[in-house]
C-alpha cells in the first residue's frame, strides 16, 4: 500500500495526547477521522477539519493509517479486537499503536494483526502534551525497521521517530524512558527538600545547579512545578505509576531487580492511594513532604 496524504488516517484515543497529535496530522493536510470514548474529547478535533466517527471501527473503515493512544493494554486490546477495529481494516493497513502498554502485549497485538494481513508498529512517544502540540515527541518506534522508513511523512508532523528493534521494543524503550523520569522526579524533589530543610530556597537551589551535571528536562519543566507549587495535571501520577507498574512486572519476567525503580514506584503507589492520582507526576513532591511530616511527628 502506498502511503502519502492522499489516504486517510483513523486517530482513537483524542485526549490529553492524542488530541494535539490528530491536530498536528490535521495541520499537516492529512485527512483524519477521530474516535474517543468520550466523545466531546474528539468533538473538539471537528473544527480542524477531523472526520468524527461514532465507534472505533467505523473509524478506521477506509484508513491506511490507525493511530491508537489509550490508556493501557487492556484499552487497545478492547478497541482493536473487541470492538471490530481490525476486522474493519483492510490488508495492508498499518496500525501505529502510541499507547504505553507492556511489550508483550504490543508483540501479541501484532501477531494477531499479522494473522489478518495488517501491519503493526509500537511506538509510543515521550515529550508530554507540550511536546505533542509542539510536534516535537520522542517516538519510539518497535517493529519493521522499512515500514518506519516508509511512513516518515506520516510521523514528521509529531516528532523525532526512532527505530529501536522488533516488536515489543518501542514499549521497553517506553518503559526505559519512564523509569528515568520517574527516578528523576524523585531525585530533584528529595534535593529541592534537603536544600529547603537546611534553611535555603527551592528556587534559588534549581538556578544554581542549572547547566551543571544535575541539569536535564525534568529539572527544567517539573523542578519549576515544584518551585511554583503549581503541579496541574498534565502527565497524571497514576499513568506514571501505571508504566512504573509495567516496568517491574517486565523486570521481574527478566530475572532483573530494579532498586532504585521499585523504591520509587512504591512513593508513586501511596501519593495515588491518598488522592494524587491525577496529580502531574512532579507532585510526588507533596507526597515526599507529607511523609516526612508524618515522620517528625513520629
Amino acid at each position: 500500500m502506498t502511503i502519502g496524504k492522499s489516504r486517510s488516517i483513523a486517530f482513537l484515543g483524542t485526549g490529553l495526547m492524542g488530541a494535539p497529535m490528530a491536530r498536528r496530522l490535521l495541520q499537516s493536510g492529512f485527512a483524519v477521522t477521530v474516535w474517543n470514548r468520550n466523545r466531546e474529547k474528539a468533538e473538539g478535533l471537528v473544527p480542524d477539519g477531523a472526520v468524527l466517527a461514532d465507534t472505533p471501527a467505523a473509524a478506521v473503515k477506509g484508513a491506511s493509517v490507525v493511530f491508537t493512544m489509550l490508556t493501557d493494554g487492556k484499552a487497545v486490546e478492547d478497541v482493536l479486537f473487541t470492538q471490530g477495529a481490525s476486522e474493519a481494516l483492510d490488508v495492508g493497513a498499518v496500525v501505529i499503536d502510541s499507547s504505553s502498554i507492556t511489550p508483550d502485549a504490543a508483540r501479541q497485538h501484532a501477531s494477531k494483526l499479522a494473522g489478518r494481513g495488517i501491519r503493526h508498529l509500537d511506538a509510543p512517544v515521550s515529550g508530554g502534551v507540550v511536546g505533542a502540540a509542539a510536534g516535537t515527541l520522542a517516538i519510539m518506534a518497535g517493529g519493521d525497521g522499512a515500514l518506519v522508513e516508509e511512513l516518515a511523512d506520516v510521523f514528521a508532523p509529531l516528532g523525532r521517530v526512532t527505530h529501536v528493534g522488533p516488536s515489543g521494543c518501542g514499549q521497553l524503550a517506553k518503559l526505559g524512558n519512564q523509569q528515568i523520569v520517574a527516578i528523576t522526579i524523585g531525585a530533584v524533589a528529595e534535593a529541592m527538600l534537603l536544600f529547603e530543610a537546611g534553611g535555603g530556597s527551592r528556587e534559588a537551589f534549581r538556578r544554581a545547579i542549572r547547566g551543571g551535571f544535575a541539569e536535564s528536562r525534568i529539572l527544567d519543566v517539573h523542578g519549576q512545578r515544584m518551585v511554583n507549587r503549581d503541579f496541574g495535571t498534565a502527565g497524571p501520577s497514576k499513568l506514571q505509576l501505571k508504566d512504573l507498574n509495567n516496568i517491574v512486572a517486565t523486570a521481574e519476567g527478566l530475572a532483573l531487580t530494579l532498586p532504585l525503580t521499585e523504591t520509587v514506584r512504591a512513593e508513586f503507589a501511596e501519593f495515588v492511594e491518598h488522592g494524587g492520582g491525577e496529580t502531574d507526576h512532579s507532585g510526588l513532591l507533596l507526597q515526599l513532604e507529607e511523609k516526612n511530616r508524618r515522620s517528625s511527628k513520629g
